[in-house]
């Protein structure tokens, strides 16, 4: 009987542990450098002006855009057409810079990365496996719709998204409206897209060269 006792709470324990949330909270470490906070300031409000004359400026001559070889201010202006207002780039760019980041040292060259989600992202977790919830109490929902139950709200949890019974966008393409998730812990339900967040969607990184900072890459993927 004791054997048995025993061995219920070492299975109970296994389950417990391997169903607790896990999380990627916001980190901003822009602070740190009193010239880069000037900088970020300037750029966040220059990102809400959608001012492209600003943007091409801070852009490094050889920014990276690609894992595929595109990369220069000729393929950035290509690819984004920063001077559009409607362009892509403001809403992806302005969730990357308007959200915490790092500082990283890599070959004795100082980088802030931003998001926060990229860095911050767990080392023994899969990134093209897992995502995280991108905001603070966003609703957990029954059902794909605003009309439905609330289950619970989450905050910074590491999810896995069900694409197939996910909701796309009506004549957006590929743009999805709903995202069915899991979190770690079990709990199962309909998030808003916009909050969640794969580790390798859009970053940034900049790094400071002849007094300047400048946009060094703007990429997706791994």
């Amino acid at each position: 009987m004791k054997i048995l006792l025993v061995l219920s709470f070492i299975i109970f324990g296994f389950f417990s542990i391997s169903a607790q949330e896990r999380y990627v909270k916001p980190v901003d470490e822009a602070k740190k450098d009193a010239s880069f906070l000037a900088f970020r300031t300037n750029l966040i409000k220059a990102v809400e002006k959608r001012d492209s004359k600003f943007i091409i400026e801070m852009l490094d001559p050889n920014i990276k855009l690609s894992f595929g070889g595109s990369e220069g201010i000729r393929d950035f202006k290509k690819i984004w057409k920063p001077e559009n207002a409607n362009s892509k780039f403001w809403s992806e760019f302005s969730a990357v810079i308007k959200n915490g980041g790092l500082f990283i040292n890599e070959s004795n060259t100082k980088i802030f990365t931003a998001p926060y989600s990229f860095d911050a992202f767990p080392d023994d977790l899969d990134v093209f496996e897992y995502s995280v919830i991108f905001g603070n109490n966003v609703n957990l929902r029954s059902q794909p719709n605003l009309q439905s139950s609330v289950i619970t709200q989450l905050s910074y949890n590491i999810v896995k998204v069900d694409f197939e019974n996910s909701v796309k966008q009506k004549g957006k393409g590929n743009d999805y409206e709903w995202l069915k998730i899991e979190t770690l812990g079990g709990k199962k339900g309909f998030v808003k897209a916009e909050y969640v967040r794969s580790p390798i969607d859009y970053r940034a990184g900049f790094e400071k060269k002849k007094g300047k900072w400048k946009m060094t890459f703007f990429i997706a993927g791994d």
